[in-house]
């Protein structure tokens, strides 16, 4: 499928899912080697002050890591073009209404949203609705 760039096509189509389970984001020394990426990781950012991990928070709990924000994953499934316009800061703004914080990683073929745990059905209910309202006439 070829990626999308078009704003109304993308919040038309986005289709937003909340994935299984609770995740955690993890931050690990720099120098420190996890060797293999451990189970349950499902995305990873090397900062200067450290590795940052996005994992599952029972995957963190059972090693033991020292964890932040716990949240639930929504995927927004459609081919975003990574180069697409404003279309992360529409949903952004959009949950920022509702004071739902958010934050967003943009993967090669989709988007995904973290949001807190708390808020997550909500979050959910925000995007179809932001879906809705593209779709109509």
């Amino acid at each position: 499928m070829q990626p999308v760039k078009d704003l109304h096509v993308l919040l038309a189509t986005m289709k937003p899912t909340l994935e299984d389970g609770e995740f955690v984001f993890v931050s690990r020394p720099a120098e420190q080697q996890l060797g293999p990426q451990p189970e349950g990781v499902i995305g990873s950012f090397r900062e200067k002050e450290g590795l940052t991990l996005i994992v599952r928070r029972e995957e963190s709990e059972r090693r033991g890591f020292p964890s932040a924000f716990p949240c639930r994953m929504i995927t927004l499934n459609v081919v975003s073009d990574l180069e697409a316009i404003g279309f992360l800061a529409r949903v952004a703004t959009e949950l920022a209404a509702r004071n739902i914080s958010v934050n967003a990683v943009s993967a090669y073929h989709h988007d995904y949203l973290f949001v807190p745990t708390r808020h997550a059905e909500e979050a959910l209910e925000v995007l179809c609705q932001l879906q809705n309202a593209y779709n109509r006439p």
